[in-house]
């Protein structure tokens, strides 16, 4: 059991009376709830990919939104796959889903679940906010996407995981915020030298996630005012600190830099 480490990927954005969840790694739901944000207030939920780091607590969230009252839709967005992937945690909690209806006189959770599968250029409005995504690239997954948040007077940006992608300056232009990964990689050597199967590993990081210089990079060509760092890896080493991150990503970006952890909280 490992402790004192980073929960997989999970934000949750409040923007114009509106709450979004971007992403569900494991642990979303009790961050949640940690935060002090009740589960019914969530508005939408989207998901950048499948990768279970990313995914995995989805269906459990949903479900759990639904046993603490749920009575109007939530929207859910997701690329391909995600439908699928829904109808088997629904299957899979079968029995209870159909009791709790039976029981208690709750609406089916299905019914509850907007779901909209979403791909290159996909384009919505949530009340004053327009979201985009872009596809960006974190092969071999090719159904990944970048999100941008705008209500014309703030954008905010998550990078979702990507290796260095420079159509994501554009995408970014004069955002307040980008969320972006990050890898530093003395801290990556370190990785790998207390992982099986190095080799591929290294392979697997380096085509398909961004350094702290690449993700400053972006940052910088994008003009964007405060880039924040998630997904950091690693996320768990006791030898490498949030300054590693910081002293680092100072060389390549003079804005508004932040190194993220769980329950950090920015205002824009």
């Amino acid at each position: 059991m490992r402790s004192e480490t980073a929960m997989p990927t999970s934000s949750m954005l409040v923007m114009d009376g509106k709450t979004i969840i971007v992403d569900c790694g494991i642990g979303v739901t009790r961050s949640i709830v940690a935060s002090g944000v009740s589960l019914l207030d969530i508005n939408a939920i989207f998901i950048t990919h499948l990768h279970s780091d990313h995914v995995l607590e989805l269906g459990p969230l949903l479900h759990t939104i639904w046993t603490s009252g749920l009575k109007k839709p939530v929207d859910v967005y997701g690329p391909e796959g995600i439908k699928e992937y829904l109808e088997a945690f629904l299957q899979s909690m079968q029995f209870d889903n159909q009791i709790r209806v039976e029981d208690e006189g709750r609406l089916p959770l299905e019914e509850l679940i907007n779901l909209t599968i979403y791909s290159e250029g996909f384009v919505t409005r949530l009340r004053s906010i327009d979201v985009q995504a872009l596809k960006v690239n974190h092969p071999p997954v090719e159904e990944c996407y970048a999100l941008s948040f705008d209500n014309e007077s703030k954008k905010i940006v998550f990078s979702a995981d990507t290796a260095y992608f420079e159509p994501l300056t554009k995408f970014s232009h004069k955002c307040d915020v980008l969320v972006h990964e990050a890898m530093l990689m003395k801290g990556v050597e370190t990785l790998l030298e207390r992982t099986p199967n190095a080799s591929r590993l290294r392979e697997h990081l380096l085509a398909s996630h961004s350094t702290v210089e690449e993700a400053c990079k972006i940052a910088t060509m994008a003009k964007a005012k405060h880039l924040v760092f998630n997904h950091l890896i690693p996320a768990d080493d006791p030898d490498i600190s949030d300054e590693d991150f910081l002293a680092e990503g100072k060389n390549g970006f003079s804005g508004q830099l932040t190194v993220g952890y769980d329950g950090i909280e920015i205002t824009f």
